[in-house]
């Protein structure tokens, strides 16, 4: 193939490699062959998934674990609609995603596969952009690219049968390349107020979201000169795991100990947090305090909840000068909320694994925190989480402890459930030295689980706990006292061990803390297939369930 001769369709794929694309996950259709064949012969790798929703959930998960653009290349119509809830989650949580959809010429309405392909992603919050022509194919192709990684945005590429097949124009001589940008500081008055507020505080703290993960150390540094607790948001968990100032995540994830720390503050700095109904326990962790928010978007500022003091800006830039300013006052640390007595309450707040709790085991079911706590020790530290969503959610999500945030994984902007199990497939392929741990109900195993075929086949050791009760629990325990016709949430038991070992998986029914030892069986093999744990779980409302329930304040 030569620059002469190339067709849109290898333009496309070529030009989505020179822009950086750091792998393909897809399901490979009559209508993205080529593009993603092009995509191959350039170098990027390529994962085959079984369904174009669990393609769609591995680039999320491959994408949050580096950081990288991902692509998801899925066939035109119906192909790109099994993507959805998937290109919705990573919608929602700002992944640098680009799903490479086919599209039906608008001249044929009467294809079986036409759809209205921007209208339907437009519906979603995703951006959706397209080939126009043959003469634009090198400029639109870096356009979608830009935005997926500068605005941080999900978006649909959509490529034309019929342009495809077209010649492409010569590849600009100058190559294709994204200008860089430059991350926005804070105008000195805003820094000055901030480190005015950080200073007048007695029990300071600062939370970090997604949009901080890469101002670690200059948080650190702040709160070490004021005395600051650290905190983060449930999806940047993991952060500041090795400071011994910090609470763990904040908000319906947070242990008792913590939500009391944060509650009795007298101020509150969020970087790159959204302060939403979950992170904020439905605003009841704002109040009585002054609260500022730092962000790069104008508009995160007062989305979910009122805030004292917006401050616009990139988060480490931000940090950076705060730092400098408060360096510059000449004031050593402050003790601030970094007392003795607080550094102990600190220690015992910040797992949930540690938590006293009662046991409801019994003979033939086990509680559900009783076997995440024994997995949190059997297994590597050197992890990553991935918890699925549902009523079992708060198990695997906090109770699994986690090295650091790129070792968590949480896909729930979107609040579905099935997404962990192939979330889990993209973290492992982008993060292969670590062992995966995917947290997932019965209902959203069900949902999901010939993505196990995707996970054998690429030989991946990775841990798929199964919380299994039987049911659609969080719609059981929030109708049970209206109603006791259930009849709909509720299933037959389902050999799901079984159904694990059909695609080749290792596999081990859990009743009772004894059945535990065929991890350890599995740990020292070297087998490398998944070992899917079924789980026969007691069952009791989450803690966490309620916020879902709840309005705001």
């Amino acid at each position: 193939m030569t620059e002469q001769t190339m067709t849109v369709a290898q333009a496309v794929g070529t030009a989505l490699a020179e822009l950086g694309s750091s792998h393909i996950f897809g399901v490979v259709g009559s209508g993205n062959f080529h593009m993603t064949n092009a995509m191959i012969a350039a170098g990027v790798g390529f994962t085959a998934a079984r369904h174009e929703m669990g393609a769609a959930c591995m680039a999320d998960g491959y994408a949050r674990s580096t950081g990288k653009l991902t692509v998801v290349s899925v066939h035109q119509g119906c192909g790109l609609t099994n993507s959805l809830t998937g290109v919705t989650e990573a919608s929602k949580s700002g992944s640098p995603v680009i799903v490479l959809s086919g599209d039906t010429p608008g001249w044929n309405p009467g294809s079986n596969f036409y759809i209205d392909q921007d209208a339907v992603v437009r519906g979603l919050g995703a951006v959706a952009a397209r080939v126009h022509r043959p003469e634009t194919v090198w400029q639109d192709v870096t356009t979608a690219v830009r935005t997926a990684v500068h605005e941080r945005r999900t978006v649909v590429l959509s490529v034309p049968l019929d342009i495809q097949e077209q010649q492409a124009p010569p590849r600009p001589p100058e190559g294709l390349r994204l200008l860089p940008v430059v991350p926005a500081g804070a105008s000195p008055e805003a820094i000055e107020e901030l480190a005015s507020a950080l200073l007048a505080a007695e029990r300071p703290v600062i939370v970090a979201g997604r949009g901080a993960l890469h101002a670690k150390q200059e948080l650190q540094a702040v709160a070490g000169r004021v005395g600051a607790l650290l905190t983060t948001s449930a999806v940047a968990r993991g952060l500041f795991a090795d400071d011994d100032w910090y609470l763990d995540a904040m908000g319906g994830f947070a242990t008792d100990g913590t939500a009391e720390l944060i509650g009795e503050a007298d101020l509150l700095v969020a970087f790159g947090a959204s302060l939403n109904r979950w992170t904020t326990r439905s605003g009841y962790l704002l109040r009585g305090k002054k609260v500022i928010q730092v962000d790069d978007r104008p508009q995160a500022f007062g989305f979910h909840f009122d805030i004292d003091l917006p401050v616009l800006g990139d988060s480490r830039h931000i940090a950076q000068a705060l730092d400098a300013s408060l360096a510059s006052r000449g004031t050593g640390p402050k003790m601030g909320y970094r007392r003795e007595d607080i550094r102990e309450k600190v220690r015992r707040s910040r797992h949930w694994c540690e938590q006293p709790f009662d046991d409801t085991s019994t003979d033939t079911e086990i509680d559900p925190r009783l076997l995440t706590v024994e997995l949190d020790r059997k297994l590597p530290d050197h992890r990553v989480v991935i918890p699925d969503g549902g009523n079992f959610n708060c198990y695997p999500a906090m109770l699994f402890r986690v090295p650091d945030n790129t070792g968590y994984c949480l896909g729930l902007a979107f609040q579905s459930i099935g997404l962990s199990l192939a979330m889990g497939i993209g973290a492992s392929v982008a993060l292969p030295d670590r062992l995966p741990i995917v947290g997932i109900g019965d209902g959203g195993f069900m949902m999901s689980h010939v993505e196990l075929d995707t996970a054998v086949r690429l030989g991946k050791r990775m841990v798929v706990v199964v919380y299994n009760d039987h049911a659609y629990s969080a719609e059981v325990h929030h109708f049970v006292h209206e109603t006791d016709h259930l009849d709909t949430v509720i299933f037959p038991e389902t050999d799901i061990a079984s159904i694990a070992r059909g695609y080749g998986c290792e596999a081990v029914t859990v009743r009772t803390k004894e059945d535990l030892s065929a991890v350890d069986e599995w740990l020292n093999s070297d087998k490398a297939v998944p070992l899917v744990i079924d789980a026969r779980i007691t069952s009791f409302p989450s803690w966490v369930l309620a916020h879902s329930f709840e309005g705001p304040e």
